[in-house]
């Protein structure tokens, strides 16, 4: 009881102020719900529209020149406002050198974990970077983008197409939390429903 009472207090403490974020993280392990409002009052970005999603383990190197719009998801991705290596070169070379360059990601895009944004990108809107992709020119309107560098490999439209199809004969496909207006969790019967699809009813779910 004790330890749920410090961690509430210590999340109000880190929304209110933007301090002790780290500890936050760390003893509350907080999800996008919970971190998104902190980011969106203390990061310092350039801009964030309405229901974005940014979990904790995001990297924001230079927040300012990131501007996010509306419905935007960023899990486990780094976004890097500038180049690093500029600081190896200029003392290498001893010429002044700079590269600097804003992000800015559209409506309604997701970018995977482990993908990377370099500077100098606009991603959508209505675009996805696949998990692990490195982001080193615009992403255009509706596409989806994956590898290393990002190239288009598909388009949002096809996808959700497909996976209309493919959630209609799912065994759970009329549950109400595949609904966008259901803002609940899941709860086990449906996964207990998921896992007998998977693995076949003799499997022993847990309860």
């Amino acid at each position: 009881m004790i330890a749920n009472f410090l961690r509430r207090h210590l999340a109000a403490y880190a929304l209110r102020t933007g301090r002790l974020l780290a500890l936050y993280r760390r003893i509350c392990k907080p999800d996008g719900q919970a971190w998104t409002p902190v980011g969106k009052r203390h990061f310092g970005l350039g801009g964030m529209g309405e229901e974005c999603l940014i979990q904790s383990n995001v990297v924001i190197t230079d927040p300012t020149y990131v501007r996010l719009g509306s419905n935007v998801h960023l899990t486990g991705c780094t976004l890097f406002g500038r180049d690093g290596v500029m600081n190896m070169l200029k003392q290498a070379y001893s010429f002044p050198l700079d590269k600097v360059g804003r992000i800015d990601i559209r409506d309604n895009v997701f970018v995977g974990h482990q993908a990377i944004i370099m500077p100098g990108v606009t991603i959508g809107p209505e675009a996805i970077v696949a998990a692990g992709s490195v982001v080193t020119r615009d992403v255009p309107p509706g596409s989806i983008v994956g590898g290393v560098p990002a190239r288009v490999i598909g388009q949002v439209a096809d996808l959700v197409t497909r996976l209309e199809a493919e959630t209609q004969a799912l065994p759970w496909a009329d549950h109400p939390y595949l609904r966008a207006d259901y803002a609940g969790p899941s709860d086990a019967a449906l996964d207990r429903q998921r896992i007998e699809h998977f693995y076949g009813s003799s499997t022993r779910v847990p309860a």
